[in-house]
């Protein structure tokens, strides 16, 4: 049967990254890099969206394709523009753009840190220097006391070791700095922000009143299997990255549990602690560390030789030249799960198809086998809403259920889009939404830009 139903109660949305919507000449890490010629189509996201000034349009668009949820970042330069300075009008802008998506019927979870870093905050060195997680903190703290009662959703950090590898061991993304020291130095520090964070938004909202605080960080999550499945050291080097890239990384994140190669770095006892919560009853819930829910990010899978990821050569590419691996995003979900029981959100989950060919199919299968599994999965956040600006791809690789012309910023919905509105609606997937919607789509043997 071509059918199947959304889990109970499981909600649908969609992902987007402040950076890559907003627009606007701002003094951040992705500006610069832009400004000095490393994004491959010469774009920058000074253009992007425009969406720091057609907010409203796209929330209304949001709320007639029938959206349930909205995962939406914050940009971190426009909040504290100058160290220690905050804008009152940058966050009285987020507010005002939080109020005007709830009235649409969306639930909003925000993400505090979205690849995105101040130039005043890359210049103190960011996050490969230990002292500097308090000045992140201090932001949040700040984010989190201005939204109040608006906001009890939040992602801390977004896909730490996607940021710490691109940017410190590969220096394919800013600061552009090759060094595997430095690169695990950064995964410590961000583990170590996110369990302070964590706490420190508990704290705040505790404070406040509210009982209702979920936080996480998206966890980026591939699959990582052996080129040659009859070679042991094909065989090892898959499990060596996977733990090397996220393994390791969500025990520390997730549960305080710094194992090989991550360092603690300084948290006292006290900050390893669990975080004593109060569920809706006002009863102590068991300890789960420092994830309210898991949040998965699942794009593809790899072939690993020593230590080589590659993309596997027989397989279905999008247009970016990744694997289509819809069965990965169970088996990268099931591993958090058995990690610790906790409810799923799946995140990030989408695709670069640029003439909208196979979308609909990749929403169908990666759909049906997350309502399929037996995980108790949530919320799906597909990415994206809008075309948007791809970081080093710019504007060529486009990812959304919506069309962007860049440059007159028309929107125009595609067809992956009302394929997913009438999921929604539905509650599923019928027969006749399969007919019209997925039965025409195939994925090709080529693609367009090569594997990254």
């Amino acid at each position: 049967m071509a059918g199947f139903r959304l889990k109970k109660n499981m909600l649908i949305g969609t992902a987007s990254a402040a950076t890559q919507i907003e627009g606007g000449n701002l003094d951040h890490s992705w500006m610069d890099w832009a400004k000095r010629g490393y994004i491959t189509d010469g774009t920058s996201p000074a253009r992007a969206n425009d969406h720091f000034r057609l907010w409203e349009e796209d929330a209304r668009l949001m709320g007639e394709l029938g959206m349930q949820i909205c995962r939406m970042g914050v940009e971190w330069a426009r909040i504290e523009p100058e160290e220690g300075v905050f804008s009152e009008a940058a966050l009285a802008h987020y507010v005002r753009e939080i109020e005007f998506i709830k009235a649409q019927g969306i639930k909003v979870l925000v993400t505090l840190h979205h690849f995105t870093n101040p130039m005043w905050f890359e210049r103190r060195g960011a996050f490969e220097k230990k002292e500097n997680i308090a000045v992140f903190i201090r932001f949040i703290a700040k984010v989190v006391r201005t939204f109040g009662p608006l906001v009890n959703e939040y992602i801390t950090i977004n896909e730490p070791n996607v940021y710490a590898v691109n940017g410190y061991y590969f220096g394919a993304w800013p600061p552009g700095k090759k060094t595997l020291a430095g690169t695990l130095a950064v995964m410590s520090h961000l583990a170590q922000a996110h369990i302070l964070a964590y706490r420190k938004i508990h704290e705040l909202r505790a404070k406040m009143g509210y009982a209702d605080t979920k936080v996480s960080y998206a966890n980026h999550l591939r699959i990582f299997i052996p080129r040659n499945p009859a070679k042991a050291s094909d065989r090892f080097f898959a499990k060596l990255m996977d733990r090397l890239f996220q393994g390791s990384l969500s025990k520390a994140m997730c549960l305080g549990r710094f194992d090989f190669p991550f360092r603690k770095g300084g948290l006292t006892r006290d900050e390893r602690s669990p975080v004593k919560k109060l569920d809706d009853a006002g009863e102590a819930p068991p300890a789960a560390g420092f994830c309210d829910f898991h949040a998965v990010n699942y794009y593809t899978r790899g072939t690993v030789t020593k230590f080589q990821d590659r993309v596997k050569a027989d397989s279905f590419k999008n247009d970016l030249g990744w694997e289509i691996y819809p069965p990965g995003i169970v088996l990268a979900a099931q591993k958090l799960y058995d990690l610790c029981p906790l409810p799923i959100y799946i995140t990030e989950n989408g695709t670069c198809d640029n003439d909208d060919r196979f979308r609909s199919l990749y929403l169908y299968e990666h759909l049906k086998a997350l309502c399929e599994s037996d995980l108790p999965v949530e919320r799906y956040y597909h990415w994206c809403f809008t075309d948007n600006f791809e970081w080093v791809e710019g504007e060529s690789a486009r990812f959304g259920i919506v069309h962007v012309d860049y440059e007159t910023q028309k929107r125009t919905v595609k067809k992956s889009g009302e394929f997913l509105r009438t999921v929604i609606l539905n509650g599923g997937v019928d027969d006749a939404a399969y007919e019209q919607f997925v039965a025409g789509c195939r994925y090709e043997p080529g693609c367009i830009g090569g594997p990254r």
